[in-house]
């Protein structure tokens, strides 16, 4: 029988412990209290293989006291057509298709992109690949102690330290890029990209708000384009392209304009056990989140962000 663990994951800036068991090199958690979902920990980090195919996971789980409800995998891009079978639900990517960093630049960007890159170097950034050390952790941690509320929540990484900002900042360490964006010798805006085998992946991405005129995010990605495509890295991913079925987010036109496209995927869900299967008929497995309309979801979201701002000007 496979032995039961636990494993801490970081959830909104805590260390949290979940159930946990190793099958072969990978981690696979239960998360939830009254739907358990199993997963593998750090799956979009990590390349897939048939040692480890879906069916001896499954096999894993079962044999093992995890007490998971549910299984959840997903297949990555490019292997982007449904090969199993099992109940599908399709996720999305935005993803620059990369050829060369000149085609990007000419055919895949539009005009205002390219203005607002221009504009970037003409306001006197400059971007490049960083290297880990403590200089770059120090223009970190002053990036991520600017403000305490970002993109209308509380910032999980406002108040760190440089030994905490480390911590964070390290895994994938050995197949990863930092790039950094500076206004003369201050770090303004970082990214960080994790190679999957031919996709780089951003994991993180992050600019001052005092240089936003700056058009530093715009700097980050165009300099991003430009190492993949020197790496002979043929997608360059960024997140989902459309969250929470919100079809018309700013994020989502500046995705576009930066030449990212969206690439549908396939996620899977297996049920394991009785109470599963019901969970997944009533579609329980999104959680409440899931459940709340579209419109009274942004109204919410935007209460939030006016309750933080309020709480932030008050202290």
């Amino acid at each position: 029988m496979v032995e039961v663990g636990q494993t801490l994951l970081t959830v909104q800036g805590k260390k949290v412990g979940v159930p946990s068991i190793q099958v072969g090199a990978k981690t696979l958690i239960s998360r939830g209290k009254l739907l358990k979902i199993a997963e593998v920990m750090d799956e979009e980090w990590e390349e897939q293989d048939s040692a480890t195919a879906p069916e001896y996971l499954i096999e894993q789980i079962g044999k093992s006291g995890l007490g998971a409800d549910v299984f959840t995998f997903c297949q990555q891009i490019p292997d982007t057509i449904p090969k199993y079978p099992y109940r599908i639900e399709c996720g999305n990517l935005a993803v620059v298709c990369i050829t060369s960093y000149e085609s990007w630049w000419s055919d895949q960007i539009t005009q205002v992109s390219r203005k607002n890159v221009r504009r970037a170097a003409k306001r006197g950034v400059t971007c490049k690949v960083a290297a880990f050390d403590d200089e770059l952790l120090s223009g970190i941690v002053r990036i991520y102690n600017e403000t305490p509320i970002r993109q209308g929540r509380k910032f999980w990484h406002y108040g760190k330290d440089l030994n905490a900002v480390k911590s964070i900042n390290e895994t994938f360490r050995e197949r990863a890029d930092f790039i950094g964006a500076y206004y003369g010798d201050s770090l303004i805006g970082f990214m960080k990209i994790v190679y999957v085998g031919e996709v780089a992946n951003v994991m993180q991405i992050l600019s001052m708000n005092e240089h936003q005129d700056k058009r530093t995010t715009n700097a980050l990605i165009a300099k991003a384009v430009e190492v993949c495509a020197n790496r002979n890295v043929k997608y360059f991913v960024y997140g989902n392209y459309i969250y929470d079925d919100n079809f018309s987010s700013p994020l989502i036109e500046f995705k576009r304009r930066m030449g990212f496209e969206m690439i549908a995927f396939p996620i899977y869900f297996v049920p394991l056990t009785e109470w599963g299967k019901v969970a997944l008929k009533l579609n329980l497995h999104h959680g409440i989140k899931r459940m709340i309309p579209a419109r009274l979801a942004k109204r919410l979201l935007k209460t939030r962000a006016n309750w933080y701002k309020r709480r932030l000007s008050s202290e």
